[in-house]
C-alpha cells in the first residue's frame, strides 16, 4: 500500500512536471516594457522555475544578494507558478514604497498566514484594505505612539534594571554569562508584560510563559520554511507535515494567548484593575465585544495582534544588541569611545535615563552601524503587486511578488566605503545617510507597511546597550575575534552563543 502511494505520488507529480513545463514555456513573458525584460538567471526549470538555484545552505538573502552582482539592481525569478522581483538599489526601493506603495501594499495571501496567523487576521500578514487600515491605524495610534511607550517606560526600567541585579555578583567579581540569552529573556518580558503583563524570571523554563516562548520561536522558523503550495496550489499536499508543524504550533500559541484573554474579560466583568494597563487592555478598550472588522471577530483581532506583536518585538530587538555587543567586543577602540562619552556626558554616580539617549551621539551611531550590518529583517515581507506597474523602468504585471534585499542594499560598497566594516562613525557625519530619505539605509523597512515598533525597539537597544557599557566592563573569553556567521530566520540570529566576562564598574550601591 506505501508502494503504492509513493508510486502515484511520483506519478502525478511528473505528471505536473509535464503539464506545467507546456504552460511556462508557451507562456510568454508579461513583465516587459519598450521590448525590455527585467533580467533573470539562466535555466530556469518547467513548473519549478527558479526555485533549485534558492536550495542549499547559504542563507536566502545572500544567494539573492549574489545574484544581484550577476544581473544588476532588479532582478526577478520564476518561482513555480509566480514571478518574484527582487530589488536592491535605492532608486527601485524608491519606486516601490514611493510611486508604488499602495499598489505594492498588499501580502499574498500564504500559508503560515492562514495557519499561524489566525487566517491572516494578524496585521504583518493581512492584505492591504479596510481591515488592515483599521488595525494599523489602532497599532499606530494607541499602541505605538509616544503616550503610549512613554506610558509604559516603567516596564522597560523594571526589566532593565532586573537583568542589572542578575549581572551583578558582587562589588568587584567577574562572572561569564551567555549575554544572547539574558537579552532574549529581557525583551521578551519587555514585550510580555506590556503585550498581557506576564514574565518569566531569567533561565526559567517549563512555566506557561516559556512554552509560549519556544513556541513563538518555532513559530519564526515556520515563517521562513519553503512551502510548495505558496508557490504551486495545486502540489500543496505536498506540503502535509509542514503543515501540520505549523496547526501544531498554532494551537499551543492560541491556547496560551486563549487563556490570557479569558482572565483580562474576567477582570474586567469584575470591574478589577490591574496595576499596569496592558496592550491587550488597550484592544479591549478600543474594540466593542460584538465588532467584526474584514470578516473577523474581535477575539481574533485581540488574539491575532498580540501574537504578531510578540512575534515580531521580541526576538528581533533581542538579536539586535547580541549582534551591538558582539560588534563591540570585537571592536575595542568603538567599546573604548563608547564608555568614555558616556563618562563624559552621565558620570558614575547615576544610571543612564532614556532621557539622556539624545546626548549619546556616538551610542546611537553604534545602534544604526548595526542596524546597517545586520538589519532587524535582512529581506523585507514579502509583496504583491494589486495592479500592473512600472519598476525600475520595467513593467510589472499585476500577482508579482516583490522583495526588497534590505541586507544587500546596506552592504552596496556603491553606497557605503568599506561596507563590511563596523565603523560607527559614518553615522556622525554632518549629512548622515540615515537622515536623508534616499532609501539607502532602511533597516525597518519603509512606506505604509514600515515597522510600527521602530521607536519601542530603538528605545530598549539604547538604554539597554547604554547601561551595560556604563556598568559593567565587558571582556572576550579568548582572544580571537567572536564569530560573526548569520543564522536562517525572520530577524537574523547570529549562529554562536555569545559568552562574555562581566565586571561591575560603578558603586555597589547603584546596583
Amino acid at each position: 500500500m506505501i508502494l503504492l502511494f509513493s508510486t502515484l505520488r511520483i506519478s502525478l507529480f511528473s505528471l505536473a512536471l509535464v503539464i506545467a513545463g507546456y504552460v511556462f514555456l508557451k507562456k510568454p513573458s508579461k513583465c516587459e516594457v519598450n521590448n525590455s525584460t527585467i533580467p533573470e538567471p539562466l535555466g530556469a526549470l518547467p513548473l519549478l522555475g527558479h526555485l533549485h538555484l534558492l536550495r542549499g545552505k547559504e542563507l536566502v538573502f545572500k544567494k539573492l544578494a549574489a545574484m544581484s552582482d550577476k544581473l544588476g539592481p532588479i532582478f526577478s525569478l520564476k518561482l513555480g507558478f509566480h514571478r518574484l522581483v527582487v530589488a536592491n538599489d535605492p532608486e527601485t526601493v524608491k519606486d516601490c514604497f514611493t510611486t508604488n506603495d499602495l499598489v505594492l501594499a498588499t501580502r499574498p495571501n500564504i500559508a503560515f498566514g492562514r495557519y499561524v496567523g489566525y487566517n491572516n487576521a494578524a496585521l504583518a500578514v493581512a492584505p492591504y484594505g479596510d481591515y488592515w487600515r483599521e488595525l494599523r491605524k489602532i497599532t499606530t495610534v494607541h499602541l505605538f505612539s509616544n503616550q503610549s511607550i512613554q506610558m509604559l517606560g516603567h516596564i522597560r526600567y523594571s526589566e532593565v534594571n532586573e537583568l542589572i541585579k542578575h549581572l551583578y555578583k558582587g562589588s568587584d567579581g567577574t562572572s561569564v554569562v551567555k549575554i544572547d540569552m539574558l537579552f532574549e529573556f529581557l525583551t521578551f518580558n519587555i514585550i510580555l508584560r506590556k503585550m498581557v503583563g506576564k514574565r518569566i524570571g531569567f533561565g526559567e523554563v517549563n512555566s506557561e510563559e516559556w512554552r509560549y516562548k519556544e513556541a513563538m520561536k518555532h513559530s519564526e522558523y515556520l515563517a521562513a520554511v519553503f512551502m510548495i503550495g505558496d508557490m504551486i496550489p495545486w502540489l500543496g499536499w505536498l506540503d502535509f507535515a509542514k503543515i501540520s508543524q505549523m496547526k501544531r504550533t498554532s494551537k499551543k500559541l492560541d491556547s496560551v494567548i486563549t487563556k490570557w484573554l479569558q482572565e483580562h474579560l474576567k477582570k474586567r466583568s469584575r470591574n478589577e484593575k490591574d496595576q499596569e494597563k496592558t496592550i491587550m487592555d488597550l484592544l479591549l478598550d478600543i474594540l466593542p465585544e460584538d465588532v467584526v472588522i474584514g470578516g473577523h471577530v474581535r477575539d481574533i483581532i485581540v488574539k491575532a495582534t498580540i501574537l504578531v506583536l510578540t512575534l515580531t518585538g521580541s526576538d528581533s530587538t533581542s538579536i539586535t544588541l547580541t549582534w551591538a555587543v558582539s560588534l563591540l567586543l570585537n571592536n575595542p577602540t568603538a567599546l573604548k569611545a563608547a564608555k568614555e562619552e558616556i563618562e563624559n556626558k552621565v558620570g558614575k554616580e547615576r544610571w543612564i535615563e532614556e532621557s539622556d539617549i539624545q546626548d549619546l551621539k556616538y551610542l546611537q551611531a553604534i545602534v544604526k552601524e548595526t542596524h546597517r550590518l545586520y538589519p532587524p529583517a535582512p529581506l523585507t515581507g514579502i509583496r504583491e503587486a494589486s495592479e500592473d506597474c512600472l519598476l525600475g523602468g520595467y513593467r510589472v504585471e499585476k500577482g508579482t511578488r516583490l522583495l526588497v534585499n534590505i541586507w544587500k542594499l546596506h552592504r552596496d560598497p556603491k553606497i557605503w566605503p568599506d561596507p563590511k566594516a563596523f565603523k560607527p562613525e559614518r553615522f556622525l557625519e554632518e549629512k548622515s545617510r540615515c537622515e536623508k530619505s534616499d532609501f539607502e539605509y532602511i533597516p525597518f523597512g519603509t512606506g505604509r507597511r514600515s515597522c510600527p515598533g521602530m521607536n519601542l525597539g530603538l528605545r530598549i537597544v539604547h538604554l539597554v546597550l547604554a547601561r551595560l557599557i556604563q556598568g559593567f566592563e565587558l571582556r572576550k573569553l579568548s582572544d580571537g575575534p567572536l564569530d560573526m556567521a548569520e543564522g536562517p530566520g525572520l530577524a537574523m540570529p547570529k549562529i554562536n552563543p555569545v559568552e562574555v566576562m562581566v565586571k561591575p564598574r560603578l558603586k555597589p550601591e547603584l546596583y
